[in-house]
């Protein structure tokens, strides 16, 4: 395949392949989300009834909880922020966020960045004002108000699409790829980098194209929902996808439910650790300020972040599934390697794997990152219990 050039905020990316890509480490600071994002998105737990009041809290108790020191510094407001367009086109936000501009000030003071949501689509999924037709003001007008992040979601475009290409498929899938190139090119005459998002829910291998379209991170699923079921059903299909991360580009099996309540502290240590594995976006969705010691240790695990921010970029792939025991293996710098053994079943389960597995022939050295202790030598095989709906992760040294 010929050469291919990505910009990629102010840094450039040369691959062969779009998913084969690699970056020097040294180049990685060049790159708008040269590791997968961290933050904080209103959706999961205020969905419809977000304010100012609310980013604001939520920006306040990210610095106070220790999460903005442990790497969480988008704070990312989803849909419903938006009001209407003046008689010249460009969007205003409604009486819930009277000076966008002042809280975009306010969350940077906190050492903060400020994320916004929109659509290529006429209408948001809630039905407020989305970019379609609008996309180079509406990117000038972020730019100015200050935004760090867009997360662009498809909406009311799969009408438009299906409307001008009735039955056609092909048709719709190069529609909604020049939607999201048309933003890309919007948000690059703004100059300012701009993490970019995009969330078309995995629709026409999205991972494969979405470099192409300057996508910094694209969902490659459907909306995950606070429970053990949709939750692990989201996660564990992300097998197989590994080739196609890398730094500065992400596959993003949609926001962190951990705190929300409909799981157990068990179920959310798996969630958070099976994200980290997946080099995944880490976007928290709970009330930050009313956070349980639990779900505090849960998000702010920074050995568990450690994996997810890994400089090498790689995401982790499951290596072995026998019934509803699976294990999964991260390659990491410096010849380290992550392995989790993820226990899908209803009773507690001894998982084993053996070194040469996960591409080792010589004896490593074991932590676990949940327990926060010194395994010790693993010579040739290791087997821990692993409670059900539960986790054990270990952080491999040669």
């Amino acid at each position: 395949m010929r050469s291919l050039i990505h910009r990629i905020g102010r840094g450039i990316l040369l691959c062969g392949a779009i998913f084969l890509c690699s970056v020097p480490l040294f180049a990685q600071s060049n790159l708008v989300a040269a590791t997968p994002p961290m933050g904080w998105n209103s959706w999961n737990h205020f969905a419809w009834n977000v304010n100012e009041a609310d980013v604001r809290a939520a920006a306040d108790a990210m610095v106070a909880s220790g999460m903005r020191d442990a790497g969480y510094v988008y704070v990312n407001i989803d849909d419903t922020w938006e009001g209407q367009r003046d008689a010249q086109g460009y969007i205003h936000s409604n009486n819930r966020f009277p000076d966008m501009k002042g809280l975009a000030d306010y969350v940077h003071s906190k050492g903060l960045k400020l994320g916004i949501y929109s659509s290529p689509g006429p209408k948001t999924c809630a039905g407020f004002e989305g970019s379609y037709g609008h996309e180079e003001q509406d990117a000038e007008t972020y730019a100015k108000w200050g935004i760090d992040y867009l997360k662009y979601d498809m909406c009311s475009y799969l009408g438009i699409m299906k409307k001008q290409a009735p039955n056609d498929d092909q048709k719709q899938w190069q529609m909604m790829q020049q939607a999201y190139e048309k933003m890309h090119q919007a948000l690059l005459k703004t100059h300012r980098p701009i993490v970019y998002s995009l969330c078309q829910y995995g629709f026409n291998a999205v991972w494969s194209w979405g470099p192409q379209v300057g996508g910094n991170l694209w969902r490659t699923t459907g909306d995950i929902k606070d429970n053990w079921d949709r939750m692990a059903l989201i996660g564990f299909s992300q097998a197989g996808l590994a080739p196609y991360a890398a730094p500065g580009h992400w596959n993003d099996p949609d926001m962190l439910e951990v705190g929300n309540g409909g799981m157990s502290d068990g179920e959310y240590r798996l969630h958070m650790s099976l994200w980290a594995m997946l080099a995944a976006p880490l976007l928290a969705g709970n009330d930050l300020s009313k956070m349980t010691t639990a779900t505090r240790e849960i998000l702010l695990n920074k050995e568990v972040i450690a994996v997810d921010q890994d400089p090498l970029g790689k995401q982790g792939d499951r290596i072995s599934a026998i019934g509803p025991y699976e294990v999964w293996m991260k390659p990491l710098a410096h010849g380290e390697k992550a392995v989790a053994l993820f226990n899908r079943g209803t009773t507690a389960y001894p998982i084993s794997f053996h070194l040469r597995a996960v591409g080792y022939s010589h004896a490593v050295h074991a932590r676990d990152l949940w327990a926060h202790k010194d395994v010790g030598m693993i010579q040739d095989a290791y087997t821990a219990v692993v409670p059900s709906h539960g986790v054990v992760l270990l952080r491999l040294q040669p």
